[in-house]
Order: C-alpha cells, then sequence, then structure tokens
C-alpha cells in the first residue's frame, strides 16, 4: 500500500466515567485466590497494568463512537454532510444486523449520499478501516471517510471474575487471565484527501500487512453454549449471578420456558486467550511485517522517530521492541492506565501522545497493528 494523497485529519476519542484497579479486580477475585493460596499484586505486576475504564451499566456503543465522532470532526471543523464513507470497525458491536455504523451515521446526521458499514478483524480493525477509507481517496471514490470505534470490556471482565469464584478452576484462569487486561474507550479517526485537508499534516505514507491463519484458535471471544446449573437452583431463590447478569430480571422464567421446549443450553459469553503462543507467534509475525514495510519504504529503525503500538501490556511491548530494534523512548504507551482497549487502543494512545506533544510535526510515525487471526498491519505516517 502506497498513498500520495492522504491525510490523517483528526482524532477524536471519548473515555468512559469509570476508573477501575486491579486491585479492585483483584479483591473480587478473593475466594479464587485463597483456594489456590495465591497472592493478590500479581495481576498488575504480570501485565503493568494498574487500572482501566468501564462504561455505566447499559451504555451503548454506538453513543460512544458518537461522542469521539464528534469531537473529531469538531477539531477538524468538518461537517458529517462532507462525508463520503462511514465505517464502525469494533471488535463490540450492538447486534449482527444492522450494522453499528448506522446508529452512528444517524446520531450525527450523516448525508444520505454516504456509504456506512462494519467492518470486523479484531484488534486491527480500525487501522483496517483506515486503510479502507485511503484506497478510496486514492482511487478517486472519496474525499473523506470517518473510521469509528468503541469498546467495552465490562461485561467479560465481569463474566469471568464471575466464572473464576464460582468454578475456582485454574485450566480457566491460565486461559482468560488475559481477560482481565481489558479496558473500554471509543474513537474516530477523520481521513480526508490532501485536497480538502486543512492543516496537510499526517500524511500517510503507505502500510504493510501479512497473516498467519494458522493461529486463528489461540485468542477468541464470543458465544458459546454452557449447561446450566441444577434447575433448581436455577428456578430457585439462589439463582445464578451470572445467568441472571446475562438473562435480566425474568431470568427464571426464560429458563424455565426454555426446558419446558426441550432447550439443553443456554448461551454465554466466553473469551479465551492462549496468551504464551500469541506472544510468541505474534511477536514472530510483527517482526516479519516490519522487516517488509521498512524494506517498502526504504526506511531503518534509526529513522524511525517514534511508533505507537497496540497496547496489550508490558510484556508485549517489551518483547516487541526489543525484537523489532526499537528503543523504547521511541514508543508511547497508555496500557498502564487504559488496559487493552481492541480496536481502540492504537488511535487513542495516537491521540494521547499528539496531546502530550510526544509526537511532533515532521516526525515519521509508525502505527504497528496486530489482531487474533493472526493478522498484523503497520502504516507510515508523516506526523
Amino acid at each position: 500500500m502506497r498513498y500520495s494523497r492522504v491525510h490523517i485529519e483528526s482524532i477524536g476519542y471519548e473515555l468512559p466515567p469509570v476508573v477501575v484497579s486491579t486491585a479492585e479486580l483483584e479483591s473480587r477475585l478473593k475466594p479464587f485466590y485463597d483456594e489456590h493460596r495465591m497472592a493478590s499484586g500479581q495481576l498488575e505486576l504480570l501485565t503493568g497494568i494498574s487500572e482501566r475504564r468501564w462504561w455505566d451499566r447499559n451504555h451503548l456503543v454506538s453513543d460512544g463512537a458518537t461522542a469521539a465522532a464528534f469531537k473529531a470532526l469538531s477539531r477538524a471543523n468538518f461537517s458529517p454532510k462532507d462525508l463520503d464513507v462511514l465505517i464502525y470497525a469494533g471488535v463490540c458491536r450492538e447486534g449482527f444486523e444492522p450494522a453499528t455504523a448506522c446508529a452512528v451515521a444517524s446520531n450525527i446526521g450523516l448525508n444520505n449520499d454516504a456509504a456506512i458499514f462494519d467492518l470486523s478483524n479484531a484488534c486491527l480493525g480500525v487501522l483496517n478501516g483506515v486503510a479502507e477509507v485511503a484506497n478510496r481517496i486514492e482511487l478517486g471514490q472519496a474525499e473523506a471517510g470517518l473510521v469509528v470505534s468503541c469498546e467495552t470490556a465490562r461485561e467479560i471482565n465481569e463474566n469471568v471474575i464471575d466464572r473464576l469464584v464460582d468454578t475456582k478452576s485454574m485450566d480457566f484462569y491460565r486461559s482468560s487471565v488475559a481477560t482481565l487486561t481489558g479496558g473500554s474507550g471509543a474513537v474516530a479517526v477523520l481521513v480526508t484527501s490532501k485536497d480538502i485537508s486543512a492543516e496537510k499534516r499526517r500524511r500517510l505514507v503507505g502500510g504493510m500487512t501479512k497473516n498467519a491463519p494458522q493461529h486463528h484458535n489461540l485468542c477468541r471471544w464470543g458465544l458459546q453454549s454452557a449447561f446450566p446449573p441444577p434447575i433448581e437452583r436455577l428456578l430457585g431463590g439462589d439463582l445464578s449471578h451470572t445467568v441472571q447478569r446475562y438473562l435480566g430480571s425474568n431470568a427464571g422464567a426464560i429458563v424455565q420456558k426454555g426446558i419446558d421446549l426441550g432447550m439443553r443450553h443456554v448461551m454465554m459469553p466466553f473469551m479465551e486467550t492462549h496468551a504464551g503462543e500469541v506472544l510468541k507467534y505474534g511477536i514472530d509475525l510483527g517482526y516479519r511485517t516490519w522487516s517488509s514495510f521498512l524494506t517498502k519504504f526504504g526506511w531503518t529503525s534509526q529513522e524511525m522517530d517514534k511508533v505507537i503500538c497496540h497496547q496489550v501490556g508490558a510484556g508485549h511491548r517489551d518483547a516487541m521492541l526489543k525484537a523489532f530494534g526499537i528503543p523504547i523512548e521511541k514508543d508511547f504507551s497508555t496500557f498502564p492506565y487504559l488496559g487493552n482497549i481492541g480496536t481502540v487502543s492504537l488511535p487513542l494512545t495516537a491521540a494521547l501522545a499528539e496531546e502530550r506533544e510526544f509526537l511532533q510535526p515532521g516526525h515519521r510515525v509508525g502505527w504497528l497493528g496486530i489482531g487474533s487471526g493472526l493478522n498484523c498491519m503497520m502504516l507510515g505516517i508523516e506526523w
């Protein structure tokens, strides 16, 4: 991918109001820790994450994406009437259909000629969306596009904690502990052609992608069938807290109806990550992408002024920077206080890095993204 007329015009973001410390999560895990004689404090030591954000209960991801969209448009003094495409690129969506992008489009007053759709590719989604808009601009099919996303970790964080406390399973802890690194937030990236760019800054030079789909089972998030607890527990006063949360106040009646119809399972959210293997194969894929990226554009690691990476945790960051030969001073990280916000992490981190003057005009900046699957994309931007 090479671009000659594409700019990142602005980035808007929205942070949720609820701050949740890692210590608070561990306090809720005390029954599990006590069962296995585990000391508190190791989760932060393992990940380098001290806190993350949660949205209020029943918050809509389209509302978070809308708030970020308005901020990106306002910063660029840009009207939604002038957008040619709107892409929602989050992992978290409001349903199978319609596209969550439609709700955001309605909220911001998008014009009726723009393309509206969702794009999904794990944590790489927003970068894929930026490339999609850039391609349309380069081909003359668009002059401006907005890529939005909103992720929420509250539900999956609480679900994992409840299951660990209920089951006391060390195997489940090993496969799900990475889930507790998750955070919440929203972002919007406005991409324009150089013809209408006001600042003529943040020129998108191009990018490189590589994949390793043989590792697609290493990190999974979705719904799965789960056998319910004993019928008398479901229908009695000791209704499972986890089932109650996901089925609502009418959980007993819903489960009874399911039993009457012969249904033997309910659908429950799950997230499973083989963290060690994700790190191993992810670093390998990232290094190959990084090497091809530098070769394609004739750059060297020394010539790259700054990098913004997907935010996972301290171990992932340190291993990746070491493998790529990038000094830690060139990296800007937000995971210690925001956690891993999936698709939102990288562009939101870039926005904060610019606000804090870590990214300066003229810097050669690399956006280094990776997502489950495994997929990797790196974008080069002349800031």
